[in-house]
Parts: structure tokens; C-alpha cells; sequence
């Protein structure tokens, strides 16, 4: 299990789902971005940072005028506090060339966090939904370096293609599961809690944002779930997750 000491204010947010087509959400970001930099010791992004990762040479020959927006905005965070990029089961083919191009850290997950309040347990969180048998199937199948490389060797718009297709097979698949099948299990959160000792975990991807209370072998345990970002389709949401000498508090960006 990685560990990483971080003394004073960390902040943690998820799933912004950064594309082309949602500039309101964008632009939160971005502003986001400036605020962490100036309030935060240090900026964990828990995965899902993109709706699509197709592989770091897109951000690193000829990035889209959005992308590279949001990409400056990362390197410019990255000079002023220690960044770290996660990596979701949107953009999981984030790669270390891209954190070393921004001057970030790739996030190996899982990991605990030494912290103010103690050791934290942090990750994307999809790793918890056991119950989603196909889901973790497939993650299995992506996940596997031969087919990655057989992936990020085909030309940018094939994979471009085949992301769309990935995307659009992935929001049928979700329309027709129950709701708790898409969520943490029980008993996955219970062994994660028990193998690693930690007080808390935060982590995102169910879109559900709460601070839940456990207890695991008698002992009080927090699990803060982070919320996703959307400031383009109705109701705007967002927010992220503050660790301090306070505690661990949930905030919403406004």
C-alpha cells in the first residue's frame, strides 16, 4: 500500500468529466483550480478528471484548444502546490508522461494519506462496487498492459472512435442496472477499512456525494464520498473534499 505524509490542508475532488462539449463545467474548474492554489497545501484529483483519455500523446503533439486550456491550468497548479493526478474508469490511460509534462504526480491507487486527521484511504472508489459484476469484468479486460498497448497503438482517431463507442455502450449498460449495483458494497468498503487501518476513505464515481459513518471491529470510520461536477445541464453541482487540522468536510463550489 502506497502511503504519502501530508501535514496541513489537503483538498480532493473528482469526476469533473472534462470534455468539449461541457465549457460551464470547464470553467468551474478552472476557477477551482486558482482557488485550491491558494487555500490548499496540497490537490488530489481522484480520476475522471476527462470523460475520455485516449493517451497522453494527444495532450502532448497537438492538443484541442479546450484541452490545452485545461491542461495549462494543471501545469500552472502543479508549480504552485503538490499535484497529484488520479486516474478513473473514464481516463485510466493517464499516463506518467503526461504528469511529467504538467509537473504533477501520478496517483497510484490505492493509497493512505498520513494527514491531520490520520491515515486516509483514498481513490477513485470503482474498485468498491463488487457488485457490478460486468463493470469489473470489463475493467479487467482494459486493464491488461497488452491490450492497452494494442489500444494506444492505433492512429488518434480510430481510438477516438472506439472511446465514443465505449462511452455510449457504458450509458446503456448503467440505464438498465439498479441503482445499488452501481454503488460501494458493504463489505468491499468493510475489508478495505480493515485491511488498511485507516479512520476515513474518500473516494468518487457513484455521483453521490454524503459523509457516511461505520463502524468497522468497534471502531467509528468515515466514508466521505466526493461529488461529480456538471455546471452545464440545469442545476449546477461540484464540490470537493477539505482535510484538515478541523476534520474532513465536504464544501460545494459555487
Amino acid at each position: 500500500m502506497n502511503s504519502i505524509a501530508l501535514p496541513g490542508t489537503v483538498w480532493l475532488a473528482s469526476d469533473m468529466h472534462l470534455g468539449p462539449a461541457t465549457p460551464g463545467t470547464r470553467d468551474a474548474f478552472l476557477r477551482f483550480l486558482d482557488q485550491a492554489c491558494a487555500q490548499a497545501d496540497a490537490l488530489f484529483l481522484c480520476g475522471d478528471i476527462f470523460d475520455a483519455w485516449i493517451g497522453d500523446d494527444l495532450a502532448l503533439r497537438a492538443p484541442p484548444a479546450w484541452l490545452r486550456e485545461v491542461l495549462d491550468a494543471l501545469a500552472r497548479a502543479a508549480a504552485a502546490l503538490p499535484l497529484w493526478l488520479g486516474r478513473g474508469n473514464r481516463d485510466f490511460l493517464i499516463g506518467r508522461a503526461l504528469s511529467d509534462h504538467l509537473g504533477a504526480r501520478l496517483l497510484d491507487e490505492p493509497v493512505c494519506l498520513q494527514t491531520a486527521q490520520g491515515l486516509v484511504l483514498v481513490s477513485h472508489g470503482d474498485e468498491y462496487c463488487t457488485a457490478d459484476v460486468g463493470y469489473q469484468r470489463f475493467k479487467r479486460i482494459v486493464h491488461n498492459p497488452v491490450i492497452q498497448r494494442a489500444f494506444l497503438s492505433l492512429s488518434l482517431a480510430r481510438r477516438q472512435g472506439i472511446a465514443e463507442w465505449a462511452r455510449r455502450r457504458s450509458m446503456a449498460s448503467h440505464a438498465g442496472k439498479a441503482p445499488e449495483i452501481m454503488d460501494v458494497t458493504p463489505q468491499a468498503v468493510h475489508e478495505a477499512f480493515q485491511r488498511t487501518g485507516a479512520v476515513a476513505m474518500v473516494h468518487g464515481h457513484t455521483h453521490r456525494p454524503a459523509t457516511h459513518t461505520l463502524q468497522v471491529e468497534g471502531a467509528t470510520r468515515f466514508r466521505v464520498v466526493l461529488p461529480d461536477w456538471d455546471y452545464d445541464h440545469g442545476a449546477c453541482r461540484g464540490g470537493w473534499a477539505v482535510i484538515d487540522d478541523k476534520g474532513i468536510h465536504l464544501r460545494h463550489f459555487t
